[in-house]
């Protein structure tokens, strides 16, 4: 029976569960709430992951630039692509979820919220401030945002100024990366029981309304997800590179497809070097340096759903944002996505920092668990176009870039 259970990709199994859940929920109605403990044990185990994973990873992914000198020709122009690109992901979400306003409207009055976490910033003195951590250990213990993503950044930078001596210690947090990469593999295999009890709450104790408003979250993170690829990206091929659009995209079709199908940017790592190389003609030093970093640090796709899911929960708990928290979400939804691993469900991991830095309730992260897997789908695919698109630009920009490789204008 196990055997069998584990031969279904996880994707198809989250989806039957989010179907059924459905179903059980409208059939159920309010007697839902009976299996709601089940998502909350998944939600629980999510929240468990946030802090170590976010220390391993960044520190892993700002260790693995493996030298100062590299942040000049190629690793400069790179993060701040990696940057710009991620601010702009962001403000779409913020922009699509203040115009569409998916969550409002929604009556969520039977639905009893935790303790509402408070944003700790009045001012930007304050934020500024709070971004230096008093105590590392009670920062971790606390949750808190900015200053463990700040401290995290630090610990690599150090690592990188140590030169030969921070390698020891660089190793050991690429190992505590690794490890919690697993552990949270292991935790995602409870996404389709969590899916199927959350889904089948929200439908039982909110009815269609609460369906619909989650299809509109769908929708929107496809929208926005599109708009990144087919405006942002493509503006950076055909006016910075200066590459025929067309030809890039049907180089790098076989990493979109992985992409889309693992929800992973790690596992699609692979297919997207040789993409790069072989059909885009981006030079091997370009590649592996940008595609690998981008799949740590890269997240334009999570860092608009971020932005989108956060107004999302406001918007269904009543929770007035000023443009203050704007600025917030966005500082942590870009940070947070450079410490997401590349890897599915980290979305959600994430979700949880960006909401309690700004008060909004994290039972949001149990109405949009049900669809995040199709959402997470589309966010990789963003990704890993986001990796490629700045190798590519990097490649032109540095002239590492082998234009032969590219199918001709004229051709396409």
């Amino acid at each position: 029976m196990l055997k069998f259970w584990f031969a279904i990709p996880l994707w198809q199994r989250v989806v039957a569960a989010l179907v059924l859940g459905i179903v059980v929920g409208l059939f159920w109605g309010p007697g839902a709430e009976t299996i709601k403990w089940i998502g909350d044990f998944f939600i629980a185990a999510i929240k468990m992951l946030v802090v170590p994973l976010i220390f391993f990873s960044l520190v892993s992914g700002v260790a693995s630039i493996g030298d100062l000198r590299k942040l000049g020709k190629v690793g400069g122009r790179a993060i701040i692509l990696f940057l710009v690109t991620g601010q702009i992901a962001v403000w779409l979400g913020l922009s699509l979820g203040t115009i569409f306003q998916p969550g409002a409207g929604l009556d969520t009055s039977a639905i009893q919220t935790g303790e509402v976490p408070q944003s700790n910033f009045t001012g930007w003195t304050d934020m500024i401030v709070a971004t230096v951590p008093a105590s590392p250990v009670q920062v971790m213990a606390d949750g808190a945002v900015l200053p463990l993503i700040v401290f995290s950044l630090l610990i690599g930078i150090g690592i990188l100024m140590a030169k030969s001596e921070g390698e020891p210690v660089a190793r050991v947090f690429d190992s505590g990366s690794i490890v919690m990469q697993k552990v949270t593999a292991i935790v995602m295999e409870l996404t389709p029981f969590g899916v199927f009890a959350l889904i089948a709450w929200v439908a039982g104790t909110l009815g269609v309304d609460a369906l619909l408003a989650l299809g509109q979250m769908v929708v929107l993170n496809y929208v926005g997800c599109l708009l990144l690829i087919g405006v942002v990206y493509v503006a950076l091929l055909k006016l910075v590179a200066k590459v025929p659009v067309v030809a890039f995209f049907r180089g790098m079709i076989d990493a979109i497809a992985v992409s889309y199908s693992t929800a992973s940017s790690s596992a699609t790592l692979p297919v997207t070097l040789r993409c790069l190389e072989r059909n885009v003609g981006v030079g091997r030093s370009v590649s592996s340096f940008t595609a690998s970093l981008g799949a740590t640090i890269n997240m334009d796709g999570t860092a608009m759903y971020l932005g989108l899911a956060t107004l999302f929960g406001a918007q269904i708990f009543g929770i007035e944002l000023g443009f203050a928290d704007y600025i917030l979400i966005a500082v942590t939804a870009t940070l947070g996505s450079i410490g997401a691993a590349g890897i599915p469900g980290t979305g959600l991991i994430m979700m949880t920092l960006v909401m309690g830095s700004v008060g909004v309730p994290l039972e949001t992260i149990a109405f949009v668990a049900g669809a995040d897997r199709i959402m997470d789908m589309m966010r990789t695919t963003t990704n890993v176009t986001s990796d490629a698109t700045i190798a590519t630009t990097v490649a032109a920009m540095t002239g590492d870039l082998d234009r032969a490789e590219l199918v001709s204008a004229d051709d396409v």
